[in-house]
């Protein structure tokens, strides 16, 4: 069960963030903003305390709090993001990490290796990453070689089509996982119950599970009915601001 979820609240300079999207036009920031208070509330009726941090306008990307670390039950681990805008802000993540976990059990990806949160999957006590443009092979290694450090497991999962790991598959606990594209068939998955997400809806294959509920994104009828098909109460929020920066429910916030 998660106790404690960290967001940081969306910068005016996010209509300037990184997409692969351009088509789906600049993100309107008043929308985000009740977009994320409403995201926040959906995490807050899943029984946790959040943490909100402040913005900052010198990453338009830093709302995505998810690249900058990976918190497991054992440490935390600071990444080092694929993206060069980026590169500060798993730095600026510190001091809110610090209020949880002391210097000894947080860790750090260091040059050259790069990592990006969105590529890492937790199943229990084992961690998928995956390796993508974002997060290379020596990021893994270090990353694995922390967590056996700590006790626990990591495998590398190469990717194809998909920006992160965590765009196309998605755990939602009791052997349950969200799969689209590239993922229904790969054979690193093969043990788990799979609820495949329609190309039309792959959007949504990036959902979140938070103590017993699953939260989605709002506007995918199909996802939802299967979430709630397979036994999970759903709660429904809007990020159509965050999707045109490649953005998803995971990425906007780090749980532990």
């Amino acid at each position: 069960m998660f106790k404690n979820v960290i967001v940081r609240r969306p910068a005016k300079s996010m209509v300037d963030g990184i997409t692969s999207n351009p088509q789906l036009g600049r993100p309107n920031y008043e929308l985000a903003l009740k977009q994320h208070d409403d995201y926040i509330e959906a995490l807050k009726k899943c029984g946790v305390a959040v943490t909100v941090l402040e913005a900052l306008e010198e990453y338009p990307d830093s709302c995505f709090v998810e690249d900058t670390a990976v918190i497991t039950r054992k440490c935390a681990i600071l990444s080092n993001p694929g993206a060069g805008s980026r590169n500060g802000e798993a730095k600026e993540m510190l001091p809110a990490i610090n209020k949880f976990f002391p210097d000894n059990r947080i860790e750090y990806i260091k040059t050259p290796g790069t990592l990006d949160g969105g590529d890492v999957m937790m199943v229990g006590d084992h961690f998928y990453v995956g390796r993508s443009a974002r997060t290379n092979a020596e990021g893994i290694r270090q990353f694995i070689a922390i967590l056996e450090k700590h006790g626990l497991s990591g495998s590398e999962v190469k990717l194809e089509l998909v920006l992160h790991l965590k765009t196309g598959v998605n755990y939602i606990e009791n052997g349950n996982m969200l799969v689209s594209g590239e993922f229904v068939e790969k054979a690193d998955f093969v043990k788990y119950s799979k609820i495949v997400i329609p190309e039309e809806e792959s959007y949504a294959a990036n959902c979140i599970w938070v103590n017993d509920r699953v939260i989605v994104p709002s506007g995918y009828p199909t996802v939802e009915k299967k979430i709630r098909d397979a036994g999970y109460e759903v709660i429904l929020t809007d990020t159509s601001e965050y999707r045109k920066l490649d953005g998803g429910l995971s990425c906007l916030s780090l749980r532990f």
